[in-house]
């Protein structure tokens, strides 16, 4: 694959079947969406199979200069290829849940999708602070779009709750980036990562990253525009927004606010975690009163991503490769759990939990995959939610095991709520005639939950097929968190990094910490 722009070429295709779409018919964009979604997969899987594990840390480079201070620059490392390939992967599915529940505009909508999947691998593909400002930013559109044209009765208030709060932080990430790159004399990511910025200056830059990076996880309590989104976008809407663009701010903090603001980043843990703990057991508690299933689902969505706040900012690897895990396991899971009630939607036109009940007598295939994702949802052995709960708690162990304890109630919760909508939906008596009346999976439902199952199945099976691609740069990124890494209970304080208290390594040792690389 030397030379070949394979990561342009995964940006191209849809970009290109966006306006292909936009002067076709409905049966035909249809089609040459699909197609092209299809595609992008089959690269994403060539990208993957030549993905070489051990090599180089950024491959698959391109690097175009276009003007001064500016440069079209791609590459990825694993951690880059594996929300790279979740992408990918989501995408056609979503084409396909809305291949009957779409028929207004419909070249207009499937061009906004494509138009998202080319931002978003954008997003995880930029090696160039600006490329990535205008990928992260630009991938709003689409999305405001999908939400106020496609969505439900409040889509115009949920719209733009949606575009106001994302756009708000972001302004002050762009100026944080206007400083860092007259700082460091580059707008090169990879550069970046490895430059010593100003303590003293470091606080201020990691709060205007951690603005935008919060409002997109989203962290509590600036996660209200989420439920609204969820409830009011279509079915394709909520399955890629919970699926691969919540995953944007943990990507954010894991590609900018830990490596290079290591120092604040460890002075502010304490109120990631304080955020992150109280996320997990309000939003828990507020899922376990919904009647609206997508609701739920969606304060499920704020529950889980508190996790991976709590195992990034844990400073060791196992909190940094359970919180990559859980983001992937929950692109696959809260994507599935959206489509599951995307299907009976579309039969019933409600989301209202009461309205339904004994599905497992008329629609018992839909009940199986339905209590596949349930249970990944819940963190069963054997799924994919197990393997990343279990990582990140153990990380956050390491640090402080009453966060470690709240987070476990969380998990105990999410079980509650879980298995609360499983019961309601798909046990007890058939009260509705219509419900009793809605037919099972057809051919189209059951190609989109077979590859989802699939991949629930193989990441809980098989978790290291999954963690080996981004070992080595979770490595590199523990060794850089090393100078600042909390080292317990006693020492989790803000302005108590490891330089100024001493590590204690893997061997039990104690050793000074290491000076930074360049003094200030």
């Amino acid at each position: 694959m030397t030379g070949f722009p394979i990561l342009t070429l995964l940006l191209a295709v849809p970009l290109l079947a966006a306006l292909g779409c936009l002067l076709a018919g409905a049966q035909t964009a249809r089609r040459l969406a699909l197609a092209a979604t299809l595609i992008d997969f089959a690269l994403g899987v060539v990208l993957w199979s030549r993905y070489d594990i051990g090599g180089a840390q950024w491959q698959f480079t391109e690097n175009v200069a276009l003007f001064a201070g500016f440069s079209y620059k791609l590459g990825i490392d694993g951690i880059a290829l594996l929300l790279i390939m979740l992408s990918v992967f989501l995408m056609p599915i979503c084409i396909g849940a809305s291949w009957r529940s779409i028929d207004k505009r419909v070249g207009e909508y499937m061009a906004a999708f494509l138009l998202m999947e080319t931002l978003m691998i954008g997003v995880f593909a930029a090696q160039d602070l600006f490329l990535f400002y205008i990928m992260f930013e630009a991938g709003l559109i689409p999305m405001y779009l999908i939400i106020g044209v496609w969505g439900g009765a409040d889509r115009i208030y949920a719209s733009y709750k949606f575009f106001l709060y994302t756009l708000l932080g972001s302004v002050l990430m762009l100026i944080a980036m206007m400083w860092m790159v007259n700082d460091a004399g580059t707008t090169d990511i990879p550069t970046l990562m490895a430059y010593d910025f100003p303590v003293g200056a470091q606080k201020w830059l990691w709060l205007a990253f951690f603005a935008s990076f919060a409002v997109k996880m989203p962290m509590w309590p600036v996660h209200t525009w989420l439920p609204d989104a969820h409830v009011q976008a279509p079915t394709a809407g909520s399955v890629i927004l919970a699926g691969v663009l919540l995953k944007m701010g943990g990507y954010g903090f894991i590609r900018f606010s830990l490596p290079m603001f290591p120092e604040a980043s460890a002075q502010f843990a304490p109120l990631i975690f304080a955020l992150s703990m109280i996320a997990v057991i309000a939003t828990s508690l507020i899922a376990l009163v919904q009647h609206d299933m997508k609701k739920l689902i969606a304060y499920s969505s704020v529950a889980h991503m508190a996790i991976v706040t709590i195992g990034l900012f844990a400073f060791n690897v196992q909190g940094l490769e359970g919180s990559m895990i859980v983001m992937l396991s929950h692109g696959l899971v809260s994507g599935a759990l959206f489509l599951a009630v995307g299907v009976i939607y579309d039969r019933l036109h409600t989301r209202e939990i009461n309205r339904y009940g004994g599905l497992a007598i008329s629609m018992p295939r839909y009940a199986l995959f339905f209590m596949l994702f349930t249970m990944a949802s819940v963190g069963l052995p054997g799924t994919s939610g197990f393997v990343g709960e279990v990582l990140a708690l153990t990380g956050v162990y390491q640090v402080s095991s009453w966060v470690a304890a709240v987070c476990g109630m969380g998990v105990i919760l999410g079980a509650a709520y879980m298995l609360y909508l499983y019961r309601r939906v798909v046990f007890g008596i058939q009260a509705n005639p219509d419900a009793a009346a809605m037919t099972d999976l057809d051919l189209r439902e059951w190609l989109m939950m077979v590859p989802l199952a699939g991949a629930v199945l193989w990441m809980g099976i098989y978790p290291e097929s999954f963690l080996r691609p981004m070992r080595q740069d979770i490595a590199a990124l523990d060794a850089r968190l090393s100078r600042a890494r909390p080292t317990g209970d006693a020492t989790l304080t803000p302005g108590k990094p490891q330089s100024a208290v001493r590590a204690v390594t893997e061997t039990g040792h104690e050793q000074p910490a290491s000076a930074p690389m360049r003094a200030h």
